[in-house]
């Protein structure tokens, strides 16, 4: 589903200004939008994974409506076409999100949880950077026919649904804990979750408002003199350092305080933002993009790990769901406002805000580090 994904919206932000016709702010808007309805459909999954003990189900249901939408792409002669295709996806993507999130947490012992996400995490932006190269080489082959490249990309969306239905297997932990199925609801569970656990959910905001939509990464490639073949190079570069990142820091927050690799992480965006904001051609393009795709390798699998760790295992898909509810929302304002600065200001701004926001995450872990911070189940 990432390569499919991936195909698609490594080309679609000049897709959507150069053939459709929208501004930044247009942009940034359906980014906005569709991105923070992946979070915030994720505390609804994430709540009724918990309620049924069955994980496989709502993730068949996000996969199947992701792979249904990606038609209406290469079909699309509007933005509004555009903007629901996008939306739909996101949702399919946030129905599946906490339940794949929690699955994690019930197969993976607690010593090892971190490298556990951080291989996750690998092995799914592996699918994050073939997508991009393979859009670069269809581009190429198809004389930067962006519609044709978009059909093809449908192909490796249906397959991943089949994949899913017949060769992954509901686990046995999801099904037979023990206890009373647990009836609360996204609003009524927030006073269930230790202050360990919204500090990960205050954090992972701040870095998400830092952050923003990988679309602005793609546009600055455009501003620095990239071509319409090669803009996905800037997705390929990002997921090459966040794959091979991602397992490293998982395995290293399994020795030492999660929230200090957390801080390695947001100092990478830092710099990554800084670079950014002051790239003039190829080369500082691409070291702030690498930089940015270190932040994700030291960031995504920390903060899932941090959620797990602070949650009851009986909560987890709730946790998950909240914590991105919370993100979906701030990563709804962070891409307007970075549309919104980057229109009226220049791209420069957008860079410089997003290292703001890095730089209060990373002042809020390092004063926090050296507390105490054990998972809740540490035996498991």
């Amino acid at each position: 589903m990432d390569i499919s994904s991936e195909m698609i919206h490594s080309l679609l932000p000049v897709f959507v200004i150069s053939v459709l016709g929208a501004n930044t702010t247009a942009l940034g808007l359906l980014e906005g939008i569709s991105e923070g309805a992946v979070n915030i459909t994720k505390i609804f999954s994430g709540v009724l994974s918990d309620w049924l003990r069955r994980r496989k189900a709502l993730a068949l249901t996000g996969y199947g409506i992701a792979a249904l939408t990606k038609p209406l792409f290469p079909l699309a002669g509007s933005f509004s076409v555009v903007f629901a295709a996008r939306l739909m996806d996101r949702i399919g993507k946030g129905i599946r999100g906490a339940p794949r999130d929690a699955l994690v947490a019930d197969l993976a012992p607690a010593r090892v949880r971190g490298a556990s996400y951080g291989l996750r995490q690998s092995l799914d932006t592996i699918g994050a950077f073939s997508g991009p190269l393979g859009a670069i080489c269809l581009m190429l082959m198809f004389k930067g026919n962006f519609r044709r490249v978009f059909w093809i990309a449908i192909v490796p969306a249906f397959i991943s649904v089949v994949l899913l239905a017949i060769f992954v297997h509901e686990p046995p932990a999801s099904s037979k804990q023990q206890g009373v199925r647990t009836t609360v609801t996204p609003l009524a569970g927030t006073t269930l979750f230790s202050p360990a656990f919204w500090f990960v959910v205050a954090v992972g905001a701040v870095f998400t408002l830092a952050r923003f939509s990988e679309a602005f990464l793609i546009l600055r490639a455009k501003s620095v003199g990239v071509g319409n073949d090669y803009v996905p190079l800037v997705l390929v570069v990002m997921n090459a350092f966040y794959a091979a990142s991602s397992y490293p820091a998982g395995r290293l927050s399994d020795r030492t305080d999660r929230r200090l690799v957390l801080a390695v992480g947001g100092i990478a965006l830092i710099t990554a933002d800084v670079v950014l904001a002051r790239a003039k051609g190829f080369l500082g393009l691409a070291t702030g993009i690498s930089f940015w795709g270190l932040h994700m390798g030291f960031s995504q699998g920390l903060l899932a790990t941090l959620v797990a760790d602070a949650a009851p295992r009986e909560m987890r898909g709730s946790a998950f769901g909240l914590f991105n509810l919370v993100s979906g929302v701030l990563l709804m304002v962070g891409s307007i406002l970075a549309g919104t600065l980057w229109d009226r200001i220049g791209p420069p701004a957008t860079f410089y805000a997003g290292a703001g926001f890095a730089v209060l995450g990373v002042a809020g872990l390092l004063l926090h580090a050296g507390t105490t911070s054990r998972p809740n189940d540490m035996a498991d």
